[in-house]
């Protein structure tokens, strides 16, 4: 006994397939990362040249909340049906570098 529904046009893209091949998602993905290591960075330095504890808080700040904002991304392509592995990947990658640098402020007091 064959159960049809498993053959259904709905179920052959699901999430267990690898078909999450979607440049333009990549792309505003990277951007998107890039941009909030911009920023990260630029606390960095100001951290560094002035000695500043608030700059330095917003180092991790920064990552934190592009790592969250990366999430909610995901979140809202994944309601769309569109290519959601993409940004997760980019809001772990960013949550990660908010551990990293979860000492800058206190190399800055």
């Amino acid at each position: 006994m064959v159960n049809n529904e498993m053959a259904s046009p709905e179920m052959s893209t699901n999430d267990v397939e690898k078909r999450w091949h979607d440049p333009q998602q990549f792309r505003a993905a990277v951007t998107y990362v890039c941009s909030v290591i911009a920023l990260a960075g630029a606390a960095f330095v100001a951290t560094a040249v002035w000695h500043s504890l608030l700059a330095g808080i917003l180092v991790p700040g920064l990552l934190f909340a592009g790592g969250v904002g990366a999430f909610v991304r995901t979140y809202q392509v994944w309601k769309a049906e569109g290519v959601w592995p993409i940004w997760q990947g980019a809001g772990w990658f960013l949550l990660m570098l908010f551990l990293l640098c979860l000492g800058v402020p206190f190399a800055a007091a």
